[in-house]
């Protein structure tokens, strides 16, 4: 088995807690608007359209992974609702976050006049970077209770701080986030080799999304989350409901074009285009 004994929080001062976790998705989040804004100028797409778009994207993000936290333990945040609020004692959704940065981005992006699809189908490879990396956290932190396993490669977190020590002791557990991390990365391979072939603008991101709905959907299975019925947890829930909408929309309006056809026109810091400019 692997042993794992990190202390969970990397720093520990009265009030202030910095977990592994949270200073991972940091480093993720960070990650992914520098590739973005590195990665836009060949989509004509300026830099600085990025960074303001990113500023909402992000915000949208945090209430999203809180929402779909909050949602899934109201058992608990119904009894005390104060506790809604301070996300700096942990509780996030990744799919929460994901959503929830879509909208924040897309509704800003929209009243500015900006492409949403090409800024969606730019930000779907960084995405499963970040998420990646912010898994790593996880990883270390134990945060989240799996399925016991007697595999060779079941983790065994032996701090007293890790979550998963306190529930399963020194049994060991399936790795349920380093599965998801390898399906991550065949995600991130099969977007980056169809990245330009995938059009009209927004159906890279729409594969994004049903993909790692796809694989979460089943991963989750290995996960001891709270249970809505039927044995289903809430992330097979929202994984559910993002296939059944992503999917069709790629089987009727997707097509695969020759790399680099369709490109949109070069788009400014205020939303308009050089045709527009000429118009």
């Amino acid at each position: 088995m692997i042993q794992i004994g990190m202390n969970p929080n990397i720093i520990d001062l009265g009030g202030f807690v910095l977990t592994w976790h949270g200073f991972f998705a940091f480093v993720g989040v960070v990650v992914a608007v520098l590739l973005v804004a590195r990665w836009a100028p060949r989509e004509g797409i300026v830099s600085d359209v990025i960074y303001s778009t990113a500023i909402w994207a992000i915000i949208g993000g945090i209430l999203g992974a809180r929402v779909v936290h909050v949602i899934d333990r109201w058992d608990f945040y119904s009894d005390n609702p104060v506790e809604i609020i301070a996300i700096w004692r942990g509780g996030i959704g990744l799919f929460g976050a994901i959503l929830g940065g879509f909208a924040g981005g897309a509704i800003y992006a929209r009243l500015q006049g900006y492409p949403i699809g090409r800024l969606a189908d730019l930000t779907a490879p960084a995405l499963i970077i970040a998420q990646t990396i912010g898994r790593i956290g996880d990883v270390i932190n134990g945060e989240h209770i799996s399925k016991a396993t007697d595999l060779s490669w079941g983790f065994v977190y032996t701090h007293p701080g890790s979550l998963s020590s306190q529930v399963h002791g020194l049994i060991a557990s399936h790795p349920v986030v380093v599965y998801e991390m390898i399906w991550n990365m065949m995600v991130l391979g099969l977007v980056w080799w169809l990245w330009g072939r995938v059009k009209p603008d927004g159906m890279l991101f729409a594969l994004y999304l049903s993909l790692y709905a796809f694989g979460r959907f089943f991963i989750t299975f290995l996960r001891e989350d709270k249970v809505w019925f039927a044995g289903l947890q809430e992330a097979h829930l929202i994984a559910i409901l993002i296939v059944v909408v992503a999917v069709p929309l790629l089987v009727y309006k997707g097509r695969l074009v020759s790399k680099g056809e369709e490109v949109g026109p070069p788009v400014n810091l205020r939303g308009q285009t050089r045709a527009d400019r000429r118009g």
